[in-house]
């Protein structure tokens, strides 16, 4: 199912919004394409040349109408620009400085995840820019925080994963094959940074209705790592339980994680007690739940290690769509295992809406996964492609008065 256009009627929540875009990767490109969703007008400035990083991070790449990879559109790069226009300004030099200096004095956001400090050298540091436009929401988007000892150091999704404790959780217990610390499979502190630094810059434009003034926000991914950790990093401040990794089971409830089948895998999540019985019925052991070591969740978490392997023999007999079957009818939570060939061919993928396409001045038809959020009475989508290096270069210019004397003087 293709998404369509917004109809005329339907605005998007934050028409009207402008948003001056100097991240680049994922955490800050993620707010702003989130903010794009929405209907901000994004300005992505990049480098003149290269672009974004992400741009190069291939294969694959989109292809032209011959097949020929283009060296700029990478999937990766594809998969968090929709929505915005490309300018392309060197702003370590003068003119493109008093460029972003102009965006800046009319945009309601500004997005970056320089270093800290590393803006202060051309003057496009909040302290700076506050003083051109004190209506200003100013996100900085950081490894560590504008403070603390580790401030200065660059931070990276995995280096985060690593020293924030999530790769310790994540992984089967190193006496498993294949054991040891993994990261998640995407870059989910980067994302989570993004979706949590839009959060806090429209928390931030609800106060200027009422103050009339914008504030800086420090987003930063080891603070989001700690956050994300939930019930585990509450288990450890509240249980004094240092967790360890599980693979994909759940360290309060049993048994809720990956269970292999005769031609496959899936998932089973027993949450209560009911559920518990109900399971024990379907693989053939209805007393199970009689038993001292497993009658309730609590003994089951502490004896785990004795009823998994149970279930894991149980799961052998019958194959996963069989499996699936049998835990539907009787409500109890179950997923196959799938990989995203699969998933993506789902329909309920089509039925959401999932699957947005645009078209793409140079690759035709570039199909990525629509925003998720839907609204009642507002359009969450926008159609617009992720823009090519410079494309809008000019547009921005004249929208910003500059005449065509003006353009050229400036050596872009």
């Amino acid at each position: 199912m293709t998404v369509q256009p917004t109809p005329p009627s339907l605005l998007h929540p934050l028409q009207g919004i402008k948003v001056l875009d100097l991240s680049r990767v994922l955490a800050g490109p993620w707010a702003g394409q989130l903010l794009a969703d929405y209907g901000a007008d994004v300005i992505k400035v990049e480098r003149p040349g290269t672009g974004d990083d992400t741009r190069a991070w291939g294969p694959p790449f989109a292809r032209d109408s011959h097949g020929n990879s283009l060296p700029l559109e990478s999937a990766y790069y594809l998969s968090v620009n929709r929505g915005k226009r490309s300018i392309a300004l060197d702003i370590t030099t003068p003119y493109g400085q008093e460029v972003v200096r102009d965006l800046a004095r009319r945009s309601d956001i500004l997005l970056e995840n320089y270093k800290v400090g590393g803006l202060v050298q051309y003057g496009l540091d909040y302290e700076s820019l506050r003083v051109l436009n004190p209506r200003l929401i100013y996100c900085s988007i950081t490894g560590f925080g504008q403070t603390g000892p580790l401030a200065k150091r660059a931070g990276y999704d995995l280096m985060i994963q690593a020293m924030g404790g999530l790769m310790s959780i994540t992984g089967e217990p190193d006496s498993q094959p294949g054991g040891g610390p993994q990261k998640v499979g995407v870059a989910v502190v980067d994302i989570l940074t993004g979706v949590y630094a839009v959060s806090a810059i429209l928390a931030a434009l609800h106060q200027r209705e009422s103050t009339g003034k914008g504030q800086h926000i420090d987003a930063a991914l080891f603070d989001v790592q700690l956050a994300m950790l939930a019930n585990q990093g509450s288990n450890y401040l509240v249980g004094g339980m240092v967790p360890e990794r599980i693979g994909t089971a759940h360290p309060n409830i049993v048994p809720y994680q990956r269970f292999a089948t005769k031609d496959g895998f899936l998932v089973l999540a027993v949450g209560t007690e009911g559920q518990f019985a109900i399971v024990c019925k379907l693989i053939g052991l209805p007393t199970l739940p009689q038993d001292a070591r497993f009658s309730t969740n609590a003994v089951r978490v502490r004896n785990r290690n004795e009823l998994v392997p149970i279930f894991e023999a149980a799961f052998l007999e019958h194959n996963t769509k069989d499996w699936i079957n049998f835990l539907e009818q009787s409500n109890i939570p179950c997923a196959p295992v799938r990989d995203l060939g699969e998933v993506f061919a789902d329909p309920q993928v089509a039925a959401r809406g999932m699957i947005l396409e645009s078209e793409h001045p140079d690759a035709g038809t570039i199909r990525t996964v629509a925003q998720p959020m839907k609204f009642s009475a507002a359009s969450s989508q926008n159609t617009r492609v992720p823009p090519r290096l410079g494309e809008h270069t000019k547009e921005i210019l004249q929208e910003l008065g500059y005449d065509e004397e003006k353009i050229k003087s400036l050596n872009l």
